[in-house]
């Protein structure tokens, strides 16, 4: 079972064009399409899509739209009412693949909500193998939110479960890190994009990390730490968009070129790849082999409109080419 917590959830309404945006200029469609959003939401979908068990937790009244399409998918829901209506976000898509994205703050959140949300999450990841905590804070939600819902959900089984995969970025994400350095306790598994792992750790610039995935290992082994010195994280799985990804884990470090695709939209492709990670991770796989799957399905993902999520089926991993890196000195922390 993996359980997923979006704190600030969507409905995506995504509009394909048929050239660039032009500011000031009336635009035309070539379609359109409303979907459940949030990179929780995404994560679940696409492990629902490979027939693997999912719950997907967030805010929000059983009767609103976003909730009820999530569920017309076949994705089991856990919705915390709070009495407000779940955001919605618009995508422009154009034909290159360019994404634009206006999204809303999501409402304000008190902190009955926030409590309430705590518990339901850590009820429902207590027997789960997997918790996915992913996407912002909603305002009202502070910027520790994340840290009490991993140590809420631990305490429940002892700290034995659940295993805990975090995609945000920000202050959330480095206030989750800065709590469990301070405490020694570690975070299993980060998936940070090249400009999220440059805002979390200030070494190097997003467009550097992105282009180069031995200094993106190099930045990541950072926060992996080492045998004598562990950091507040196991492993990092940076996902570098068209150039593929990396993964960090112990101490060896993996990188992964994308297939060439004709992009659609790269909405969710990330959340597609912590989806395929985990997936091949629940098969027992070896660490290149997740690597390659998060790849794989990063790429389906964006070859897909909107925020499509691809079937296991429609990812291709033995195509995906991982090398292991040379041996990894951790930067400067």
């Amino acid at each position: 079972m993996i359980i997923t917590l979006t704190a600030n959830p969507s409905l995506d309404h995504t509009v394909e064009l048929p050239g660039i945006v032009e500011r000031g200029e009336v635009l035309r469609a070539l379609a359109s399409r409303e979907q459940p959003g949030g990179k929780g939401v995404n994560v679940s979908r696409a492990i629902a899509a490979a027939e693997l068990a999912t719950i997907a937790v967030l805010p929000g009244e059983s009767t609103d739209p976003m909730i009820e399409s999530l569920r017309a998918q076949g994705i089991d829901v856990l919705a915390v009412p709070t009495g407000q209506p779940v955001r919605r976000n618009i995508t422009l898509t154009e034909p290159d693949g360019t994404t634009t994205k206006i999204n809303e703050p999501g409402p304000l959140l008190t902190e009955d909500d926030a409590a309430r949300l705590v518990d339901a999450t850590a009820r429902a990841a207590a027997s789960a193998e997997w918790l996915v905590i992913a996407g912002s804070l909603p305002p009202g939600l502070p910027a520790d939110f994340y840290a009490r819902i991993v140590r809420a959900a631990r305490a429940l089984t002892d700290g034995a479960r659940p295993l805990v995969a975090v995609d945000s970025s920000g202050e959330p994400l480095a206030a989750l890190l800065a709590a469990f350095a301070a405490t020694g306790e570690r975070i299993d598994l980060i998936k940070p994009n090249g400009a999220e792992l440059a805002e979390l750790t200030g070494t190097a610039s997003g467009d550097e990390i992105e282009a180069d995935p031995a200094l993106a290992a190099s930045v990541a082994a950072a926060l992996v730490g080492t045998t004598d010195r562990p950091g507040p994280v196991a492993a990092v799985l940076v996902t570098l968009g068209s150039r593929g990804a990396v993964l960090v884990e112990g101490d060896t470090a993996w990188s992964a070129r994308a297939p060439k695709i004709v992009a659609r939209s790269t909405v969710g492709a990330g959340d597609s790849s912590l989806a395929g990670y985990l997936i091949a991770r629940t098969a027992g796989l070896a660490p290149a082999a997740r690597l390659a799957q998060a790849v794989a399905h990063g790429a389906a993902a964006a070859a897909l409109p909107g925020s499509d999520v691809p079937a296991l089926s429609g990812t291709d991993a033995a195509a995906i080419d991982v090398v292991q890196l040379p041996q990894r000195i951790p930067s400067a922390p």
